[in-house]
């Protein structure tokens, strides 16, 4: 039986900056308000996280102060992922020493790798940890989809426990014909109540960083038999979600939660401000969910 992480809403956290480094008194500020606000697991060090711009030395010790600070409460999910299968290795040992509950690897991005490769490069990084490994296929930003036959191979290795997935057209599949241990996770937030009905287990969030207690209730209400609460509830996100994308993430959601008061910083280059044109209408969304 595959070790289970979590059940229902994980938040992707962003990472508040200062112009010199990570802001971590804001951080543990944030992870506050997750805990408070019945959020499930935290994936820290992603996309969302903006893992791209940041030092390893930043990665290591912002993960380090998230496990110490969340201190076994909820989950935390660390991305340890890459496009060099040695140094992907090197980075899920390092994490999993820091005494992380899990980590994210995302498939190999930029090289496009075959199936067999993308295989291999899952295996190899399974093989050298202990800690139970979420999947991360997300074509959009890797080129690479990791097809459904290779998912459901590598799903019969021991630590890796699940997927977050954001080709919804797999999702059926996965569900129906890998081990019912093996859990499939939403990486759109859109997509979490269908996602739900079609039996997976849970989200991961980038809408959860301003509205975490909504983005759970959608699993609340779902599992204890009130459909129709669910679903005006993920109604009620979409023009926020629609928002909050509208130019690369996470540009507008840091903007968000600067208008919100919690003054985590900008993005750094090469993701750049957000348009005027664009900041009106993120604002305008923001208004109409009661947020600013």
């Amino acid at each position: 039986m595959k070790q289970i992480l979590f059940k229902g809403s994980g938040v992707a956290i962003i990472t508040p900056f200062y112009e010199s480094g990570v802001n971590f008194d804001k951080l543990g500020e944030l992870l506050e308000f997750q805990v408070e606000n019945n959020t499930d697991a935290i994936f820290i060090c992603g996309t969302t996280g903006e893992t791209p711009t940041m030092t390893k030395d930043e990665q290591l010790k912002t993960i380090e102060y998230t496990v110490k600070k969340i201190n076994g409460r909820i989950p935390v999910i660390a991305g340890a992922g890459g496009n060099n299968t040695a140094g992907a290795v090197e980075m899920s040992k390092e994490v999993e020493a820091l005494g992380v509950d899990g980590l994210l690897s995302v498939v190999p991005y930029y090289n496009k790798p075959t199936q067999h490769g993308i295989y291999a490069h899952f295996k190899t990084i399974a093989d050298s940890v202990k800690t139970p490994i979420i999947l991360y296929n997300v074509p959009g930003r890797t080129v690479a989809n990791m097809g459904v036959e290779t998912i459901k191979e590598l799903a019969n290795l021991e630590n890796i426990v699940g997927i977050k997935e954001c080709d919804f057209s797999h999702v059926g599949e996965l569900v129906r014909s890998c081990p019912s241990d093996f859990f499939v996770y939403s990486g759109d937030d859109p997509n979490f109540l269908p996602l739900l009905s079609m039996g997976g287990q849970g989200l991961v969030s980038v809408m959860a960083n301003i509205i975490p207690k909504d983005t759970n209730e959608i699993y609340k209400k779902f599992i204890s038999g009130d459909l129709e609460g669910s679903r005006k509830i993920q109604l009620k996100t979409l023009p926020l979600i629609n928002a909050l994308f509208i130019e690369s993430n996470p540009v507008p959601l840091k903007y968000a939660l600067n208008l919100m008061g919690y003054n985590v910083g900008e993005c750094r280059l090469p993701l750049a401000p957000m348009l005027d044109k664009n900041i009106n209408v993120l604002k305008q969304e923001l208004k109409n969910y009661g947020l600013i």
